[in-house]
């Protein structure tokens, strides 16, 4: 409502932000604001690179916002605010809007925002937005109570059931799928321009100065960059649509062209490509349609089985195992260069993990990395020759994940490479061994 308000009716640039490892909220930011939305992670990167991206994506910019994550002190762990919305407000000095459901409070309002403005008086609490009010005199309790604490209201938010964005098993459903967006867009702008006290929100929005960061690791960036360029095919369509931008544009700066394609409607792969990149997405959703595209999965079957390297999380493992098996229980074949089928399940598989590299054609053995899973399917098989040793944060429990065949480097865990760029580092260079050897085999 904030971005459609600030982009639509207002017309200025505004670079937005998500808090933790989402890629579902980001896409309606960038529809919204024709800018990609940087997620803002300090356990799959850390905080440098928090302080750098924000810094560096807010410049030349007339507006900044940062959406949050669940409740604003939780944390990874549940015992600390690590990675939470404090935690980033904290490590980028920006005050923080306290939206509350009010749909069964009147004056314990006061109450709840005392509490979170007291709790951690590192963050600042610029105001509160006042969501679900029901009538004008909930309202008036509602105002009568915060009067008493002092904290201004910037926003009222009326009940609006049928104001909603379609979800379902992973959360919201992509923009890609969603019919009449732009009138959905629309109103949520003119709501937007009633609803909030702009004249003190704007200047919230508004960076008044500069953080103390350096650039270190953009220099590692440039100092890693291939001289020679190659080709990366990128599965992108409605079933392959979870990628950090920051990854993509990693791989570009060390000397890759990415060359989209579609596995759901394209016969074949991009022509003179090097590597295959699978990121996650909804591939049970489009299983069906995957599964009909049997020229798209014999050519990617091909290009693995002559040593192409390929980088796939999540969905994009799901779509090199064998088949998927969707919640109806119907079989679908996919690649099958995994020795596994998917399988749906109401189980969600959740959370970060710690990661140490066992073997795989693409990483150095013993690289240690943080990722993120967010599953609901299973594998119907334990990898023979496992990527992974995964630890839970804060865990002392351990499992094996992850499989490699070929070239192929397929794992539940999402990435982020700000984090560790040996990971892109050593996928191009992979690529260009892989280019090399293709140069130099016979006719």
């Amino acid at each position: 409502m904030l971005l459609a308000y600030l982009s639509q009716r207002l017309q200025v640039q505004v670079q937005s932000f998500k808090v933790g490892p989402d890629y579902i909220d980001p896409m309606f930011h960038q529809y919204v604001t024709k800018r990609p939305c940087r997620n803002l992670d300090p356990i799959l990167t850390n905080d440098a690179y928090v302080k750098q991206s924000f810094e560096r994506h807010s410049r030349g910019v007339d507006c900044a916002l940062v959406e949050g994550v669940m409740g604003l002190f939780d944390g990874a762990t549940g015992v600390d605010d690590i990675a939470s919305t404090a935690h980033v407000a904290r490590l980028l000095e920006l005050p923080v809007l306290l939206v509350i459901d009010c749909s069964r409070l009147s004056r314990s309002v006061a109450a709840i925002a005392h509490g979170y403005r007291s709790f951690d008086p590192r963050v600042k609490i610029a105001g509160v937005v006042l969501n679900r009010v029901s009538s004008d005199r909930h309202l008036q309790f509602l105002k009568e109570a915060l009067e008493s604490i002092q904290l201004p209201i910037l926003g009222v938010l009326r009940r609006a059931d049928d104001l909603t964005i379609p979800d379902r098993h992973l959360g919201l459903v992509p923009t890609a799928e969603i019919t009449q967006l732009d009138q959905l867009i629309d109103k949520f702008a003119r709501l937007g321009e009633i609803c909030f006290d702009w004249e003190r929100l704007l200047p919230l929005l508004k960076r008044v100065r500069s953080l103390n960061v350096t650039t270190q690791d953009d220099k590692k960036t440039a100092d890693a960059t291939c001289s020679t360029s190659l080709r990366i095919a990128v599965a992108r369509d409605r079933a392959f649509s979870f990628y950090y931008p920051d990854n993509l544009e990693i791989l570009i700066q060390l000397g890759a062209e990415i060359v989209y394609w579609s596995p759901l409607t394209d016969p074949d792969l991009p022509e003179n490509i090097q590597g295959l990149y699978f990121g996650g997405g909804f591939p049970e959703v489009f299983a069906q349609q995957l599964a009909e595209n049997k020229s798209a999965r014999v050519a990617v079957k091909t290009a693995i089985e002559q040593g192409m390297p390929t980088y796939a999380e999540c969905g994009g493992l799901m779509y090199l195992s064998q088949a998927i098996v969707d919640f109806e229980q119907k079989s679908w074949s996919m690649v099958g260069v995994i020795p596994a089928t998917a399988i749906m399940d109401a189980r969600l598989t959740l959370g970060y993990r710690q990661a140490t590299v066992l073997q795989s054609p693409l990483f150095k053995t013993g690289t240690a990395i943080w990722g993120h899973e967010f599953h609901r399917s299973r594998l119907n098989q334990t990898p023979t020759k496992p990527l992974y040793k995964l630890q839970g944060y804060n865990s002392s429990s351990s499992i094996l994940e992850g499989w490699q065949a070929y070239q192929v480097h397929a794992s539940y865990l999402h990435l982020h490479f700000g984090g560790n760029l040996e990971i892109p580092q050593q996928f191009i260079q992979r690529c260009l061994k892989f280019r090399e050897s293709q140069v130099s085999a016979p006719n």
